[in-house]
């Protein structure tokens, strides 16, 4: 026969593990925000450090990420479609994300040749005057794309002219320059804004998990 105490200890053992359950529980939900449009890697990973030029000419290094959340987007200002899209979605993101979810935008040129800070800076302020863009040294700009893990190749057109082929996706960078998440295309506005306002939280260095 079971006596009462054998009861109430398992009883003890029963209530402590369903606790502990609701505590793993409670712990894996403040580890990873559950995004509906992107998705959150299991682990940070830190950037290299990288030398860039923004719009205004002036040197752009990894510590320009240590400040403030980031999307960033790779591609060229010639795009026909794929990135005048992608950034037109990206200003509507922002529009719709809360105050404290707006992150900064990037668009790095996978076309350094033709893609000058002037040209940059006409090109991405025409979706938004507070987006960022970047070109720099091929070499500099293939060691962030791989970074990123970014495709991107230039495709000879007859007349001598050319395009560029190029991954096609936005990563969501935390405020110490690490990829929190990624977003592939379709990119739905009201679901984007709103895993910026989850994952806003899990940003920040202080609550971020240890990089990779």
């Amino acid at each position: 026969m079971i006596s009462i105490r054998t009861c109430w200890a398992f009883g003890v053992a029963a209530a402590a593990a369903t606790l502990a359950g609701f505590f793993l529980a409670h712990q894996l939900d403040r580890a990873s925000p559950q995004l509906a449009s992107g998705t959150w890697l299991p682990q940070p990973k830190a950037l290299p450090q990288f030398t860039l030029i923004d719009t205004g000419g002036h040197a752009f290094t990894r510590r320009e990420l240590d400040s403030a959340p980031a999307l960033v987007f790779f591609g060229y200002a010639h795009c026909p479609d794929a990135c005048p899209t992608t950034l037109l979605k990206l200003a509507q993101v922002r529009k719709r994300a809360a105050a404290s979810a707006k992150p900064r935008v990037l668009f790095v040129s996978v076309d350094p040749q033709r893609d000058t800070p002037a040209v940059l800076a006409a090109y991405v302020h025409a979706f938004d005057p507070s987006f960022e863009a970047l070109t720099g040294s091929p070499q500099a700009i293939e060691q962030l794309a791989a970074a990123f893990g970014v495709a991107f190749n230039r495709v000879e057109l007859p007349g001598g002219d050319y395009t560029m082929e190029h991954s096609v996706a936005v990563f969501l960078v935390d405020d110490a320059a690490r990829i929190a998440a990624t977003f592939t295309p379709p990119f739905d506005v009201a679901a984007f804004a709103a895993d910026l306002d989850r994952a806003a939280p899990y940003l920040k260095s202080g609550s971020a998990r240890p990089a990779t």
